[in-house]
């Protein structure tokens, strides 16, 4: 199974979001490319809330680019045989911490927003960090922080504040 057949299945079977989901799939049907960056009409990306429930708090990074707040993710490459595998990919890569899993149920939340390349379809999962997970930054990031349930509406966008309220939600 191809990437974008993955994205078109997790997307079907996804529950929630209705219009926005239809959206996916029809940007998907429209754009037989629209999992790759090189889409300018927009493309699928994967993200992921890094979070220790157990201490009650999620990993941001300060993107570089936008020099915003936000969870680890961006675009699907070659190497991804599934979005979750691009999420969790993402997640590490840009968290560091090493044994990531992904919170069972596929992605918690669909999240649309422009960006300086295009529109990007974000298909966000939620990633557990593991007992004594330790950080490292990324060239992606300015800076990469832990931060207490109830610190991310001070510092994140709403985009990242209904990603933790539907996160929270699964446990």
């Amino acid at each position: 199974m191809s990437l974008y057949d993955d994205a078109v299945l997790v997307l079907k079977e996804y529950e929630g979001q209705e219009e926005l989901r239809q959206a996916y799939l029809s940007h998907l049907e429209a754009h037989p490319d629209g999992m790759w960056k090189a889409c300018g009409d927009g493309h699928i990306t994967a993200s992921a809330l890094v979070i220790d429930p157990v201490r009650g708090r999620v990993l941001l990074t300060l993107h570089r680019k936008l020099r915003m707040w936000l969870q680890m993710g961006g675009h699907c490459e070659p190497v991804d045989a599934t979005l979750a595998d691009a999420a969790l990919r993402e997640a590490t890569e840009e968290s560091g911490v090493a044994g990531l899993t992904l919170l069972p149920g596929g992605p918690v939340r669909l999240d649309r927003h422009q960006t300086p390349c295009a529109w990007h379809l974000d298909v966000q999962y939620a990633a557990l960090a593991p007992a004594g997970a330790v950080e490292a930054i990324s060239d992606e990031s300015l800076d990469l922080r832990w931060f207490a349930y109830d610190e991310v509406a001070d510092v994140a966008d709403e985009s990242v504040v209904r990603l933790l309220e539907a996160t929270r939600a699964r446990f």
